[in-house]
């Protein structure tokens, strides 16, 4: 996570859960959001502290958390968010509003989930699905707008794999250096996931 040029603090947040199930997320607070992208992944870890592998697994979860974390945010800052929950090679999850999840794979191929509609908060959210098989080596990035706004999904595939030389944790500020390399005109924030 890197904050604006100019900005000591950021309005994103994200999260990485491990477990039977592990969680991750990227939510960014729309305008001077300040707290709102925590306070959406706080509520988020609440609504699914008790979830099984197969309601993580489940659009219909999906579809009513998304609903609950609207109604959570309501009348207040409004969010985008990016989440997904892998169990084993399987992932499930949601985009909502302008965050993005992209799955890269071995060969090079991009595959990208965007919504770019009704952001958490508007009362009219609806979850963007997530639903795919990982192979190894695939690569799964939830990402901020900050993050992906400035990449090309062929930029984006080439700092990956540049970075992927190296060690793995490298990928997200591999990525990150990328999109800031003329300046930071937003909060950027990248949560990347393998197999």
């Amino acid at each position: 996570m890197r904050t604006q040029d100019g900005c000591s603090v950021s309005a994103d947040a994200f999260l990485i859960q491990r477990g039977v199930v592990t969680w991750a997320a990227v939510c960014d607070g729309a305008g001077n959001a300040g707290q709102v992208a925590k306070r959406a992944l706080r509520v988020f870890q609440t609504l699914t502290k008790q979830a099984t592998a197969e309601q993580a697994m489940a659009d219909a979860s999906w579809t009513a958390w998304t609903k609950l974390l609207d109604s959570a945010l309501l009348g207040g800052p409004e969010a985008t968010f990016a989440c997904a929950a892998v169990v084993g090679t399987e992932v499930c999850g949601a985009v909502v509003g302008d965050a993005r999840a992209y799955v890269l794979t071995f060969g090079g191929a991009c595959t990208i989930v965007t919504d770019g509609k009704m952001r958490l908060g508007s009362g009219r959210a609806k979850a963007t699905p997530i639903r795919l098989a990982l192979q190894p080596h695939d690569v799964l990035l939830l990402m901020t707008d900050g993050a992906w706004t400035p990449l090309s999904p062929y930029l984006l595939a080439r700092a990956v794999r540049g970075a992927g030389t190296t060690h793995f944790s490298d990928v997200p500020a591999a990525i990150l250096d990328g999109a800031g390399r003329h300046g930071r005109a937003d909060d950027m924030t990248v949560v990347a996931l393998r197999i």
